[in-house]
């Protein structure tokens, strides 16, 4: 090979690993100005009334254009979170729930909830339970959950929803 050949090939691997690298860091073909932008509002946890599940509650609000999916949760105060929706009064274990783009979803009393199974410790009225959830597209979101009376409801909006 000449110095002009190895020159070439040298220019040719550079510009394939700059390019190698920059697709790593891309966002799954998302620009960053779209990815998707939560907040939680509202988390609680009515209290527990045994050590064996509790259910968390609050709104996750999605403002961008970009839909994303809520997949899981984890807490130190139960190795078992799992994501449930409520259809026909019968609650189900699902693998994820749509967060639609500028929009929110709603966990909430009789409908859909983060439910702990198998808790390490039940805690009492006042508490505050850590919790991160986890989606398709977004990076995880750590929520504190204000522990609340067992019959706690929360505000509702002129339309009827909660918060």
């Amino acid at each position: 090979m000449n110095a002009r050949t190895t020159r070439t090939l040298a220019a040719a691997l550079s510009l394939t690993a700059a390019l190698a690298i920059s697709g790593c860091s891309s966002d799954s073909g998302t620009a960053s100005g779209d990815a998707p932008k939560l907040t939680v509002s509202g988390g609680y946890m009515p209290e527990p009334v045994n050590d064996q599940m509790a259910g968390a509650f609050m709104v996750i609000k999605n403002d961008s254009k970009t839909a994303d999916k809520l997949t899981g949760a984890a807490s130190p105060l139960s190795d078992d979170l799992q994501v449930h929706e409520t259809k026909d009064q019968k609650m189900q274990q699902v693998q994820s729930m749509d967060v639609p783009a500028n929009g929110e979803l709603k966990l909430a009393r009789g409908g859909n909830h983060i439910m702990f199974m198998g808790l390490k410790n039940t805690p009492k009225v006042g508490d505050k339970v850590t919790v991160e959830l986890r989606f398709e597209k977004s990076g995880p979101v750590k929520v504190e959950l204000d522990v609340k009376e067992r019959t706690y409801k929360a505000p509702t909006s002129t339309d009827g929803t909660a918060h």
